[in-house]
């Protein structure tokens, strides 16, 4: 036997859909940094020390901007 459907409950993860679409300019930024972190860890017993300098340079100014971005109130 099945318990019936609450009609006022929100699926599971509807949540995180409706925080990653409000703001499209902080998930875009995740993005990029995300994208970063994952081209670091992939290269990071290849690049000599100036390129891991200019990557971990790079992903420092993205992680930056996620913080002033995240930190901002929202505009209404």
């Amino acid at each position: 036997m099945t318990r019936p459907t609450d009609p006022t409950a929100v699926p599971p993860g509807t949540e995180v859909l409706q925080e990653r679409r409000a703001n499209p300019e902080l998930r875009r930024l995740i993005e990029e940094m995300l994208e970063r972190v994952r081209e670091m860890n992939r290269n990071v017993s290849v690049w000599g020390a100036e390129e891991r300098a200019r990557a971990e340079a790079d992903l420092e100014s993205i992680m930056a901007r996620v913080r002033r971005l995240a930190a901002q109130q929202p505009s209404r």
